[in-house]
Parts: structure tokens; sequence; C-alpha cells
């Protein structure tokens, strides 16, 4: 049973993010672990033992109190905990981990424009190593989270500062999206692409205020130089770093599962059927989600080879008359999202898939000719319905039998339905977008609620 003294602090813990350090009788750390919510994780390790496993009871029955340090994010918790640990090896990571080796972050530095990787492999020359981390899952994501805030590559491309070809190369997916400054296609020098990624080796190494005053020197210096365009890119990426406590959770940078297809073939596949001309590369999904009027959100997730690209995902809030109208929504959502990349010159989508009918496609179509992409691609997946045949008698509009066959696909130039071979990745594909899409918006469309209903602020 816990003393009274651990009782009363389990009492007091807040319910944020932070890292949490277990000491011994003599006030040694033995345990060092990080916490979405550190009243609920440290209150799990003074459960009944029975729900406990053996390494774990071991920990406990050394415990004679705990200390712990509050985060504004998670990922700034996974980078506290990895510092700690390596600071004070505490003697419990090391005899849970034992037949493990750490996880780390390198940086090859002998490259022009490193490639920051995940690695259990210390030793390589040139490179920089940040760590060790115990949750490798927790460090994928926070590493996609973090290259939100410090766009890098994670292409395998060899690229060489001064190489001339770089200025015939068209930029991937993610340089639009701003999850990469474009070091292949010279959009970006290797001396400032090299500054963004010390910045991101000293958060790391937990310097987030040696980063942010940096930043913000550097945003006077570009400011009193006239150099506004630069001061802006230095003020966006502050803006960044000190909004990860409302974006820097892990979950945010774990992709949902794919189903079991290859990515870039169903890409291709999806092509043919839709008759493009080359693989469908870059497919993004719309959803509305409302309901009686109320709270109405539109959502719009990004899919690049077949996979989903979470910083391409986007949220829109409906306001106004187009609430009560689905198809109204509808364009409000392509307006807003195909609209700035018209003005921003970013990427098109190769298809928008829209969760929906002919009559949703109009909608969008609508709009689409308005701003000057008559040429994209639309599709609308939907439902199949019933409908009554004779008297009493009711007859599946869907002839196929196929798994999935209660969703039919149509474009402008197939109304009545795509036609996709049974098992077909590439309908599998679409499927996966849509569903995708629909979680993304019911989720923001709890959030919304939430806040209304519980009167938080936006």
């Amino acid at each position: 049973m816990p003393s009274d003294l651990i009782k009363q602090k389990l009492k007091e813990l807040p319910a944020v993010p932070g890292v949490y350090v277990m000491l011994d009788a003599d006030g040694g750390e033995i345990y060092v672990g990080k916490a979405a919510r550190l009243r609920d994780r440290v209150r799990q390790y003074f459960q009944s033992p029975s729900r406990l496993d053996e390494k774990t009871r071991s920990l406990v029955a050394s415990i004679h109190d705990f200390t712990y340090i509050e985060t504004t994010s998670e990922v700034e918790a996974l980078v506290l905990e990895a510092r700690m640990i390596k600071d004070l090896q505490p003697k419990y990571n090391v005899r849970l981990k034992a037949n493990e080796q750490y996880a780390l972050i390198e940086i090859p530095w002998k490259d022009d424009f490193p490639k920051p990787t995940v690695t259990r492999e210390r030793g390589h020359a040139g490179s920089k190593y940040y760590g060790p981390f115990v949750d490798v899952t927790g460090l994928r994501a926070a590493l996609k989270v973090l290259r939100r805030v410090f766009p890098h590559r994670t292409c395998n491309r060899t690229i060489v500062d001064g190489d001339a070809k770089m200025r015939h190369v068209r930029p991937c997916l993610n340089y639009h999206i701003r999850l990469c400054t474009g070091p292949c296609a010279g959009r970006i020098s290797r001396k400032e692409y090299r500054a963004d990624l010390e910045r991101l080796g000293l958060f790391l190494r937990g310097r987030k205020d040696q980063v942010l005053e940096g930043l913000r020197e550097e945003m006077r210096r570009a400011a009193s130089k006239q150099e506004y365009e630069e001061a802006a890119r230095f003020r966006d990426e502050i803006k960044a770093i000190e909004s990860l406590d409302r974006r820097g959770s892990l979950a945010d940078g774990i992709d949902p599962v794919p189903p079991t297809i290859d990515p870039r073939a169903a890409s291709m596949k999806l092509g043919e059927a839709l008759s493009l001309g080359g693989p469908a590369r870059s497919v993004e999904g719309i959803d509305l989600s409302n309901l009686g009027g109320g709270d109405a959100v539109g959502a719009v997730v990004t899919f690049a080879d077949g996979l989903p690209v979470k910083g391409g995902y986007r949220r829109f809030r409906i306001r106004g008359d187009a609430t009560r109208d689905d198809y109204e929504m509808m364009r409000e959502v392509v307006r807003r999202r195909y609209g700035r990349i018209v003005r921003e010159k970013g990427i098109v989508p190769d298809v928008i898939l829209l969760d929906g009918g002919l009559g949703h496609m109009r909608a969008a179509r609508e709009i689409l000719d308005e701003i000057g992409l008559s040429r994209v691609t639309i599709a609308g997946i939907s439902k199949e319905k019933t409908r009554s045949v004779g008297r009493g008698g009711k007859k599946q509009v869907a002839a196929r039998r196929s798994a999935g066959a209660a969703d039919t696909v149509r474009t402008f130039a197939h109304p009545s339905g795509v036609t996709f071979p049974r098992g077909s990745p590439a309908f599998r594909l679409l499927q996966f977008v849509r569903d995708e899409a629909h979680r993304f918006a019911q989720h923001y469309h709890h959030i919304r609620r939430r806040k209304r209903v519980l009167g938080e602020e936006d």
C-alpha cells in the first residue's frame, strides 16, 4: 500500500503532460517516465499489485516517494524523459530494457542536407546522436510532429549543394504542405537548411528557450534589414514552437493504419480506373459533419502515393447560412481549401474524393471551375440505397457482390458508377481515404460540440 505521503501527492497530481521520477528510501532516482497526463499515469503504479506485471511490482516495492516536472506537450515530455535518463541513469530504466538498445535520432552532419532518422546504432562518422529514447513508437510520432515545426527532408535522394540539376527538380508534396523546405529543388540554401536542423538538435537536447531566443534575435535582425519575408519565416517558426502545447500530442504524429495493399500500386490502378493518364499520386478526401445544423464543420485529408500525409490535413468551421445546406457547406470548404492552393501556388491534387453523390460533386465542380481548376478529377463515394421494385419487393441497385459492394464510386464520366475488379486496391484506397476524412471530420465536430456544451474557449 502507498504511504500517506504518496497518497497525498497522488491527489495533487495535475492532469497535464510531464515527466515523473520515482525515488527510493535514500532519495535516489530509480525510474524516469513520461506521461500524457501525469495524474492518470502515476496513479497506475499504485493500483492493486495483482494488476501489475512482475517487473513493475519490483519497481513499485522500491518506491518511497516521487517527483515530477510539468511540460507543455507530450513531445516535450518525451524529449525531457530522454535527457533525464541520460543524465540520471536510473537503475530500473536500464533493468526493464536490459535486452533492448535504446532508440536515438541521428543527424548525419557530413551530408550537405542531412536527413534525421531514428536508429539504434551509433558510430557513423560525422553523425550526431540525440537520445536515448525509451519509447520508439512515441519517438517516431514526435519526430513527425516536430517536422511541422522544423521542416526537413525525409527522402533518400543524394542532394549536393550547388548541383545545377536541382533547379529542374519539381519539389514533392511535402514541400507544398510545408513539411520540407525543398533542398532537392534548390528552394533553400545549405546554410539555411542546416540552421533549421541545428535548432531541431537544440530542441531535442531540451533547450527550447534557447531556440526561441535565437529565433527572436534572427527575426529582429531580418526586420531591421527590411528583409520582411525572412522575418515572417522566423515569426512563423516561433509560433509553431509555442503552439506545441496545442498540437504536441503524440497521437497527432501516428498515421492511421492503411488497408493491406501496396500504396503505390493502388495509386497506379486508381489512375487507370479514372483515366488520369498516370498514377493518382495525390488524392484528397472531403467530408462534412454537423448535427441539425449545429457545430457544422468540414475536413480535408491528404494522401500521397497511397499513404496519408497528416501535414496536409485541414479542418474548417462552417459559419452562417451554409450550415443549413450540405451542398453550400461543400462549396464553402472547396472554395476555402482550393482557393488558397491557387493563391499560394500549391500542389493541386490529382483526385478530390467527396463523401456524397452527384449533388455534392456538382457543388464542388461549380467552385473548382470558378477558381480555374476545371481539370481536377472529382469522384464521389456513397452507399447504395435500396428502392422498391413492384409490390412490396426491394432490390439492391448495386449488382456487385464483392467486399464493399455497398459503396459506389462515381465520376462525371461514369455517373452510374465506376467498375472496379473484385478486391481492387484502387477501390480499397478510395474507401480508406473516405473513412479517414470521416474520422477527421467527426473528431473536429466532437471538439466543437464539447467546447459549446462545456463553455470552453476556442
